[in-house]
């Protein structure tokens, strides 16, 4: 088993908060990875080992960071804001510009990092994300809210990885599931709520013709969460230098579920 070099679990002052981050692999060139959601949840810290093991295919080619939000969240805190703060973390940490993977949430992040600090942004994966509100995750994402205001964290992990997967995946997990409804419970229930809510109001879509960078769009067909393949297809048609993909029989899961997704935003960043 390929090891993953010297793990660094640590944070960086980010204005009158910390921002944790985790940072592993061998390569040379920076990938800079935003997570989704579920950091409202529960941040990076110590998650170093578990993040190289799911993040080992990129390990040998670049040294990757995995960033959190910071710890301390304003009320009414945006998407747009968590960019600016991670444009922030990259200068302090050094990282001048850097391959980028924005994950659902992260994907919204990641659109502001490449519209306002271009330089940033070498090449920008935005998977499983939207540029803008429609029903399905309006629905959702109120409906976790509802949950997270209501202490019912169990059932808000449990119904997040229900709309996230197939079937065939979660019978897997079904005999955990109990378990998870019984003992999951948030680092705070506060930095939840300020993330969902930057979720429902996000809207970058006027300006994705500023992207200028090269960009991978990748979406599942049966997305319940932030809706199906016309969410990434408009993405990809205001981006010019764009490439998409989509994986028909598969949601928001798909970056877990796809046996290819690895490889395929490997090419793209390998790719001149």
């Amino acid at each position: 088993m390929n090891m993953p070099g010297r793990i660094i679990d640590s944070n960086i002052e980010i204005g009158k908060s910390t921002m944790n981050y985790v940072s592993f692999g061998k390569g040379s060139k920076p990938l800079v990875i935003i997570p989704g959601l579920s950091d409202g949840l529960r941040t990076v810290k110590g998650s170093g080992l578990m993040l190289w093991f799911f993040y080992k295919a990129y390990a040998r080619d670049f040294r990757i960071w995995v960033f959190s939000r910071k710890n301390n969240l304003e009320p009414e805190y945006t998407t747009r804001d968590m960019a600016g703060d991670q444009a922030e973390a990259m200068d302090k940490l050094g990282l001048d510009t850097a391959y980028i993977m924005g994950v659902s949430q992260g994907g919204m992040i990641s659109q502001w990092l490449a519209i306002d600090h271009p330089e940033k942004v070498k090449k920008l994966a935005i998977v499983i994300s939207l540029a803008r509100q429609n029903e399905v995750i309006q629905k959702v994402v109120t409906n976790w809210i509802d949950l997270a205001e209501k202490e019912k964290f169990g059932e808000l992990s449990i119904d997040t990885m229900e709309k996230s997967f197939t079937e065939k995946y979660l019978k897997k997990y079904r005999l955990f599931l109990s378990l998870i409804k019984a003992i999951d419970k948030p680092q705070s229930k506060e930095r939840f709520l300020i993330q969902a809510n930057s979720c429902l109001t996000h809207n970058a879509y006027e300006q994705l013709s500023e992207i200028k960078c090269p960009t991978f769009i990748i979406g599942g067909g049966s997305d319940q969460v932030v809706g199906g393949p016309e969410v990434q297809e408009e993405m990809a048609a205001a981006i010019e230098d764009s490439r998409l993909k989509i994986y028909p029989h598969l949601g928001h899961g798909a970056y877990a579920e796809a046996p290819d997704f690895n490889e395929q935003i490997l090419n793209f960043y390998k790719t001149i």
